[in-house]
């Protein structure tokens, strides 16, 4: 289960921040109120994925997932450019996220 509170946190953590941008500096009520649930479903997920997984490798990995699905919400959803240096950035990161996931006995299974 703590690794599926963690895809949880992520996937909360995604959608909020999403949420955030269409809040348009918390000057809209709907998109500001769902960014408020949604941060509270991200910490509250993290926090039950965090009485197993390591801290640190939890926002590793938290944070790595997070940049990458948020680059490519920018990107698709709202034009945002990505250049080929940062492409390759995000494709470091993906890295190091599956280098952990998949190979890192720090996560126990």
């Amino acid at each position: 289960m703590h690794l599926i509170h963690l895809m949880l946190a992520i996937v909360f953590e995604v959608i909020a921040t999403s949420l955030l941008k269409q809040a348009d500096g918390f000057t809209r009520l709907w998109p500001t109120l769902g960014t408020i649930v949604c941060y509270v479903g991200t910490f509250y997920f993290l926090g039950l994925a965090l009485k197993v997984i390591p801290i640190g490798i939890a926002y590793a990995v938290w944070c790595g997932f997070g940049i990458v699905l948020i680059a490519g919400i920018g990107y698709v959803v709202f034009g945002q450019k990505l250049d080929f240096w940062a492409l390759l950035g995000l494709a470091m990161i993906l890295i190091g996220v599956l280098v952990i996931n998949t190979l890192s006995t720090s996560i126990p299974r």
